[in-house]
């Protein structure tokens, strides 16, 4: 890693991107129009970018792609691990409900871990969209972005896949859990 602590050494791009290409041609049904050299380039050319993807690997996100935005020419990368990254659980959902805890707090939450890995939470709609790919959190949940109305009165929205459905809850945004995490996106 270099000063600005956001560049990886050429050994890691050359691995991360190893890892990458592998996970995108063992899962083409995640985007069966895409091509991986026209992806790699993009990576190639992002440095902070494949930073970012690289801490989603980091804490076992397993980052894969999932769509292409032809109007801003990007490709969307969300985490694809069968269940809540590891790396990412045991959190509340904001700074605002860590502080709020008096006792047993937990080491982090949500929305400071996204930020600093420079990623997105999913949104509801995104989180439904990635389960059209595959069966996601079967046995954890994730965190998604919080409706503003819904946060105000001291809640946070998280989902997960049980009897087959994506279902959508509320908890307090200052609850944790083992089993709860979330799940992020990046676009390059």
């Amino acid at each position: 890693m270099t000063k600005s602590n956001k560049e990886l050494s050429q050994e890691v791009r050359e691995e991360l991107i190893r890892v990458l290409k592998n996970r995108f041609e063992n899962n083409m049904n995640r985007h069966k129009d895409l091509k991986w050299i026209n992806i790699q380039e993009k990576l190639e050319a992002n440095t902070e970018k494949l930073w970012s993807l690289n801490e989603m690997e980091r804490t076992s996100g397993e980052p894969d792609v999932v769509d292409y935005d032809k109007k801003t020419d990007e490709y969307i990368f969300y985490d694809c691990s069968a269940e809540s990254p590891k790396g990412r659980r045991s959190i509340c959902y904001d700074r605002e409900a860590l502080e709020s805890r008096k006792k047993h707090k937990p080491e982090n939450n949500a929305i400071d871990m996204a930020t600093a890995m420079g990623i997105e939470l999913l949104s509801e709609e995104e989180y439904r969209g990635l389960q059209k790919l595959g069966n996601f959190d079967r046995k954890t949940s994730s965190w998604v972005k919080t409706p503003a109305n819904i946060r105000s009165l001291g809640g946070a929205i998280f989902c997960d896949r049980r009897y087959d459905t994506v279902f959508m809850y509320h908890n307090g945004a200052e609850s944790y859990y083992a089993a709860r995490g979330f799940r992020g996106s990046l676009r390059v």
